[in-house]
């Protein structure tokens, strides 16, 4: 048995709550293993829509849940959202466990995220001031608190001096803050937590394996925020990439199966950094406000734009996807035009390539399709789809060699056509 992977292939926010929700059926396990609550992946089903933020996209669905050892933890957030969840009457303490080795996220954590971004002014990367960065800079400085750590004896020693190291960093900052409040939301978050099942991840994940089960990896954030090949120092914390899988989980190289690559048929970002095909304008306004691109976690507006093949090749490259899950597809009903960006100019240059100068002049060289000004939210195979679109499909898996095997057509899971998988 191998573990299959569904990952975000542009900059996040490329619908990867409702995949995983949608392919949950097949696997018997769902893994989260990145990333914290800056991710938002939105479900919506019976007319109810949940934004998770740190439980797998599974949880609806009769599965093993699995927060692995990559992710970092807010006991408050995820609290919350396990009340959410079950006020909809779901038992989460049979299906969701929690790897030992996983991070916890401090109330100071969130404050030293705060003042960093705050003291850095224009050059703010647009943190979600989740405490994400801060958490993870002390686990790879060694001084982190993981959620084994709370049912040890040296709990409250290690907490406390973990909280004054914080407090001695944030000396450095002109920033007013109070702990109080969310430290004691904090530890309410912690008790909560201790209901659930505190597992040996690597071995259990690998149990699984040997015991036959179908295990789907779940990432957050996206390729181009990984904090090795994204646009650095605009990215993320962890590695996003189908290798942070291995890392997150636990799980050899060799046990990966399929890699199930997500990507809008435009392209969003939100916060700061290099965004090549940006649409500053009236069309991507538009596109924003049909696709209610709104952040799901901070409700900041995206920044929008055309596709993006040359970034979409660079993530096809890192992930070794095997299959395409196209979101989205419904937004761009009606456009007369669909551009995709085929290649850069820099310095009159042109390339085919992500350069790793983030601040160099990119001007996209623009590929230019027929829209299909129809409405595909109602199709329910790939036959009733336009032609244009699946001209447009076409183009995509001839240029980057791999098949479309799923397009989205509206956030619903049932607005969902598979084509194979």
């Amino acid at each position: 048995m191998k573990v299959d992977v569904v990952l975000g292939l542009q900059w996040g926010d490329e619908g990867k709550g409702k995949v995983v929700d949608v392919l949950t059926p097949k696997y018997e396990v769902i893994a989260r293993f990145q990333g914290g609550p800056n991710a938002g992946h939105s479900l919506e089903f019976n007319d109810s829509k949940f934004v998770l933020h740190t439980i797998p996209s599974g949880i609806f669905h009769d599965t093993i849940n699995l927060i692995g050892n990559g992710v970092v933890i807010d006991p408050v957030i995820l609290s919350e959202e396990i009340k959410q969840i079950e006020e909809f009457g779901a038992d989460l303490t049979k299906k969701l466990v929690i790897s030992k080795r996983a991070h916890l996220i401090l109330p100071t954590h969130r404050i030293l995220d705060a003042a960093s971004e705050a003291s850095k002014g224009k050059t703010k990367i647009g943190s979600t001031l989740k405490g994400i960065g801060p958490t993870y800079m002390d686990k790879t400085g060694r001084n982190g608190l993981r959620v084994g750590d709370v049912i040890s004896p040296s709990f409250m020693q290690k907490y406390e001096a973990l909280k004054q190291k914080h407090m001695d960093m944030l000396k450095h900052y002109d920033f007013q803050y109070d702990v109080a409040e969310y430290e004691q939301k904090w530890f309410e978050g912690i008790e909560n937590l201790k209901r659930f099942k505190f597992i040996e991840s690597e071995h259990e994940i690998n149990k699984y394996l040997t015991e036959e089960k179908s295990i789907l990896a779940e990432g957050a954030q996206g390729s181009l925020l990984d904090i090795e090949f994204g646009s650095y120092p605009f990215v993320t914390s962890s590695n996003t990439i189908c290798a942070g899988a291995c890392t997150g989980l636990g799980l050899a190289p060799s046990r990966i199966g399929n890699v199930y690559g997500i990507f809008k048929a435009y392209c969003t970002r939100v916060g700061s950094g290099p965004f090549p095909t940006e649409l500053d304008d009236e069309v991507g306004e538009e596109i924003r406000r049909i696709g209610r691109e709104f952040g799901a976690t901070t409700g900041r507006p995206r920044r929008t734009g055309w596709l993006d093949l040359v970034a979409l090749k660079y993530a096809v490259m890192l992930n070794g996807v095997t299959g395409f899950i196209m979101t989205k597809a419904d937004i761009l009903d009606t456009f007369d035009t669909i551009k995709v960006a085929v290649a850069y100019k820099v310095n009159g240059e042109v390339i085919d390539y992500l350069p790793y100068d983030i601040e160099a002049k990119i001007e996209p060289v623009y590929k230019e399709f027929k829209g299909w000004k129809k409405d595909i939210s109602k199709c329910k195979a790939y036959d009733e789809l336009p032609a244009e679109l699946k001209d447009y499909i076409k183009y995509i898996e001839t240029e980057t060699g791999v098949p479309i095997q799923v397009v989205s057509v509206g956030p619903d899971r049932e607005a969902t056509i598979v084509r194979s998988l």
